[in-house]
């Protein structure tokens, strides 16, 4: 049977670093899937993991829940259990139970969210960031992230980024960036032309504005600091504020009355969004 990774051992991960009840629960429900296929089969785990590339240590710990498989570790035992897809389809769920909680929670709103708001002045806004672009900013984080947390982090980045895409309801989006966030250096120059580039591709969409407020403003409402502000289906509005080594939810209506207006004066303080796409060009021009 040809089997992705058979005859060669495939690496799997330590426990994800936003491992939390949450997460436990889901990785414990696949392994009891995991396992339940492999007995309906008639196989043992030193069997099944010699079938698909992985020791049998590696297999009781996925059927305890202890280990997040990863997607060939499903594919693989999928084909050699004939589970006709049922373990494969759990690929989506064992990745979203790897990012921490907090990623979840930000991720889960912003699928709710009818108009995403978001003010940036230190870098571009992780939205629309391109794969090159957050992979520099995060390489620059002190103390390094280990490779697994650097790429879990990346994976969640990306997961986040669909949104922009569309589903059943297309947001509407609105970016303020600060004119600093976009002229400073992440990555190489050809990084920072590609993120130029992808902020007038994405400033195009009918859904989007993205403005710019210029260093040479004498007033700037947002000198404390990057948020977000997401209005979500049943009139409610939450803000997300992300700085150093806070990360939280802002639900409390007296702060987000104080963060709609911040950035209502920010948006009024900043080019409109066809001479912000006219600066960005000539931004793109100098790089």
């Amino acid at each position: 049977m040809d089997v992705p990774g058979q005859g060669q051992r495939i690496a799997d991960g330590p426990e994800p670093y936003g491992w939390d009840g949450d997460s436990a629960a889901v990785l414990r429900t696949v392994g009891k899937v995991v396992k339940m296929w492999r007995e309906r089969a008639g196989m043992t785990q030193a069997e099944l993991g010699a079938a698909i590339g992985y020791s049998e240590d590696q297999v009781s710990s996925v059927e305890r829940g202890r280990r997040a498989p990863k997607a060939p570790l499903l594919d693989a035992a999928d084909r050699v259990l004939g589970a006709g897809g049922m373990l494969a389809g759990l690929s989506k769920d064992v990745a979203e139970a790897r990012y921490p909680k907090k990623v979840r929670d930000l991720a889960k709103l912003e699928a709710e969210a009818v108009e995403i708001c978001a003010y940036d002045n230190s870098v571009v806004n992780g939205l629309l960031q391109t794969e090159e672009y957050l992979r520099a900013a995060f390489g620059t984080r002190r103390p390094a992230f280990c490779e697994e947390e650097f790429e879990q982090r990346v994976e969640a980045r990306l997961a986040r980024q669909r949104i922009l895409d569309g589903g059943q309801t297309i947001p509407a989006f609105s970016f303020v960036h600060d004119e600093a966030a976009l002229r400073r250096r992440v990555g190489d120059r050809m990084v920072q032309r590609r993120q130029l580039e992808r902020l007038l591709e994405i400033g195009r969409m009918r859904n989007v504005e993205i403005q710019v407020l210029p260093l040479d403003r004498e007033d700037n409402a947002g000198l404390d600091g990057p948020f977000h502000l997401l209005r979500l289906k049943e009139g409610t509005t939450v803000g997300h504020n992300e700085v150093q080594l806070t990360n939280r939810l802002i639900s409390d209506p007296k702060e987000v009355q104080i963060l709609e207006l911040r950035y209502g004066i920010i948006r009024a303080q900043a080019l409109p969004p066809r001479e912000s796409l006219a600066f960005i060009e000539t931004l793109l021009g100098e790089t």
